[in-house]
């Protein structure tokens, strides 16, 4: 596929596996993609397919709860600034505003957000509407790193940070923070790398602490940087090249 500067791609031409077929689509990510076929919501020429990776033949008539879907010939990657009380999510049945409606209104292809920031958090989240590339820099073996801006309610003890660097097991999860630096008695500067759901979280409501403010500022090579709240940018070639891997 071809990277340029404005954040697009061209898709290139051949058989598919379904959950690939679907996220080239914009129908969801690609593990999203794989509950869709499996939930029996996908048909292939007429056909209700329900094992992930049947292969998809160029000219296939695929419809997800039948409505005709068609590879998108252009890819996004979107950096977003998530302000804190949106959520990351398709749909909300509570009607709480979602992160996906701050994205500029000119992109016709539908766009997902790779990984999340919980609703109270903020910070840099992308977007985009191609799964290889969002399954790719979401896959553990990625080892991309996440960096958090932390304040809590109150003091945070020392050995709560050096637990945390040691590693914890919280309900059979063992959670462990890649580096973390003190800012001052109630903020932390913290890194990533697996990131589980809600770890950081998790680990300070275990040690009966509150975080009033979980803020990312980095994913791997990408800053958030003075990109104003609620605003976004594309990622550029060399900030996806970076993500994935890819030499020049």
């Amino acid at each position: 596929m071809n990277l340029t500067d404005r954040g697009e791609t061209v898709l290139p031409e051949g058989g598919q596996r379904l959950q690939v077929y679907l996220a080239h689509a914009g129908a969801a990510s690609r593990r999203a993609s794989e509950k869709l076929i499996a939930e029996g919501r996908v048909s292939v020429d007429g056909r209700i397919v329900t094992t992930p990776g049947e292969k998809v033949s160029p000219g296939a008539e695929v419809r997800l709860d039948g409505t005709l879907l068609r590879p998108e010939r252009v890819f996004h990657y979107l950096a977003l600034h998530k302000p804190p009380l949106y959520i990351c999510s398709a749909s909300d049945p509570q009607g709480r505003p979602l992160a996906r409606e701050l994205l500029p209104g000119n992109i016709a292809e539908r766009l997902y957000h790779v990984g999340r920031l919980d609703f109270r958090s903020s910070g840099l989240i992308f977007f985009t509407n191609d799964g290889g590339f969002a399954a790719k820099i979401s896959h553990p073996s990625a080892e991309i790193e996440k960096e958090y801006l932390v304040e809590a309610s109150g003091p945070i003890p020392e050995t709560v940070v050096e637990a945390f660097l040691r590693g914890v097991l919280i309900d059979q999860v063992f959670y462990q923070a890649s580096n973390i630096e003190r800012l001052g008695r109630k903020s932390l500067r913290v890194v990533l790398i697996e990131g589980k759901n809600r770890e950081i979280r998790r680990v300070f409501s275990h040690f009966h602490l509150h975080p009033v403010r979980l803020h990312r500022i980095r994913i791997g090579p990408v800053l958030l940087g003075d990109l104003p709240e609620g605003a976004s940018r594309p990622l550029t070639a060399g900030e996806r090249k970076k993500l994935t891997g890819i030499k020049e």
